[in-house]
């Protein structure tokens, strides 16, 4: 989608339309970007479990209760909204390859320095979506900003958003 320029020139449905348009792109970005996020995660607790000496297993549903479980991140501020990704994104495909070249399947056996360029790799691929995810949300931001403003300004009739 194109640079929004100039909320103040588009007509209030455009703006909404636009706003959804973006909205559906952060979806998907946030979703792949926690993906990834995920199998770092992983990656990094088979690093910890190493340096342990816990004995190896294959990874189990408990295994992934309990490094998910220790995230300690605050989240977005944004109300969640329902998502529905395929799994032949463009960007799902894109980490599924990336995984797979990195041998992410076999964590659990990669040598040491394949474990971390497995991690290094993935984290580069989640910075990408982090910042892509940062710049949607300061066109969504910008576009929000004119529908307030045109809503408090009476340029927009709020009653519309129950027929739209």
């Amino acid at each position: 989608m194109k640079d929004v320029v100039d909320p103040s020139a588009m007509t209030t449905a455009e703006l909404r339309s636009a706003r959804a348009a973006l909205q559906m792109q952060e979806d998907v970005i946030s979703f792949v970007r926690r993906m990834a996020q995920g199998r770092c995660d992983l990656a990094r607790d088979e690093q910890r479990r190493r340096t342990d000496g816990t004995p190896a297993s294959g990874i189990s549903v408990s295994d992934i209760a309990n490094v998910f479980g220790q995230e300690g991140g605050g989240g977005s501020s944004r109300p969640p909204r329902e998502t529905n990704i395929s799994a032949d994104h463009e960007l799902v495909v894109e980490l599924e390859k990336l995984c797979e070249r990195v041998g992410f399947g076999e964590v659990r056996t990669l040598a040491d320095d394949a474990l971390e360029t497995a991690i290094a790799e993935i984290e580069k691929f989640e910075l990408a979506r982090s910042a892509e995810r940062k710049n949607l949300f300061a066109k969504i931001d910008a576009l929000t900003t004119e529908l307030v403003k045109r809503y408090k300004d009476g340029g927009a009739n709020v009653d519309s958003l129950l027929t739209d």
